[in-house]
């Protein structure tokens, strides 16, 4: 082997091990503001970032951009927030799974209302949106290890649409639309789906699964890589679209429940960590689909 050639293998294994080297997050709220439950996040036009169950369970919090905590509103009595997603610039939907409901906040007058209730639903969890409004929601059932998704249309109303599935958890939808991925917290799965104009699902694949470890929500980038929080693992996993680990982050905190993505240019990630009671943050490569979402929505 030449020089040239030799010289040319090693900027190219320099650039490999940079660009898939493990990054680490670090600290952005104050630890012990939140309790065990802490979840969401979700992040506005305006870069705040909104992550549940504040200093008690049934709250929800609003963070500025520099990391500072406080009360947005308190859910109403019975209901516990879990996965937040935003329809539009001032309106957010959040999983409630202690009351069965899918609730709308508005974001101007604070108001709550239950957007759609589902008696059948054993614990709405995470949620993923569509730019039209087709909401979806996994529904674990952690006694028998199962679990499923429900459709929630425009208009509120509920449908199932994946059942016989095991500890449904972390969602979301692919950037064109036409993927929804979840992926199964006990089992280790990630599973990929084929997604109709409707919100009906089809051709079940299994994308990924992890030899150890836990799973909690998950969201995509841009170019549908999906950045899976790894509960009790210490850690979010960054698939490809095709299915193969490409990046790991660290985190200091190992009971990472849930991610967003958000910052000046969508490329700032924010984590919850149950084990630490906050939230932490790194840096992405690539802006988050729901960030380019939200960006669209203020040019309404």
């Amino acid at each position: 082997m030449n020089k040239t050639a030799t010289l040319l293998t090693v900027l190219l294994l320099t650039c490999a091990q940079s660009l898939f080297a493990q990054t680490k997050s670090k600290k952005f709220t104050n630890e012990g503001e939140f309790t065990n439950n802490c979840e969401g996040p979700a992040v506005d036009e305006d870069g705040n970032v909104y992550a549940v169950n504040f200093a008690r369970d049934g709250t929800i919090a609003q963070i500025s951009k520099k990391g500072n905590a406080s009360f947005f509103v308190t859910l109403p009595k019975g209901s516990t927030g879990n996965g937040i997603r935003f329809a539009d610039k001032s309106t957010f939907f959040v999983a409630d799974y202690t009351g069965h409901n899918i609730l709308k906040v508005n974001m101007i007058t604070k108001d709550i209302s239950v957007f759609a209730n589902e008696p059948k639903m054993n614990q709405p969890n995470d949620l993923a949106i569509t730019s039209t409004g087709h909401i979806f929601c996994s529904d674990p059932n952690w006694k028998e290890q199962t679990g499923q998704i429900w459709h929630v249309s425009p208009e509120g109303k509920t449908r199932l649409v994946a059942e016989n599935m095991g500890t449904t958890n972390g969602i979301d939808v692919s950037p064109d639309e036409k993927k929804l991925y979840v992926n199964e917290s006990v089992q280790r799965n990630v599973w990929v789906f084929d997604l109709a104009e409707d919100g009906t699902l089809s051709n079940k694949n299994l994308l990924h699964h992890f030899e150890d470890g836990g799973m909690d929500g998950m969201r995509c980038d841009v170019l549908g890589n999906l950045y899976i929080a790894r509960h009790g693992k210490g850690e979010v996993a960054v698939l490809s679209p095709d299915g193969k680990v490409i990046q790991t982050i660290q985190t200091i905190g190992k009971k990472v429940s849930n991610i967003c993505f958000g910052g000046k240019n969508g490329k700032t990630c924010y984590i919850t960590l149950q084990d630490r009671g906050c939230l932490e943050t790194f840096k992405a490569k690539t802006a988050g689909r729901e960030w380019a979402m939200m960006k669209a929505f203020s040019k309404k």
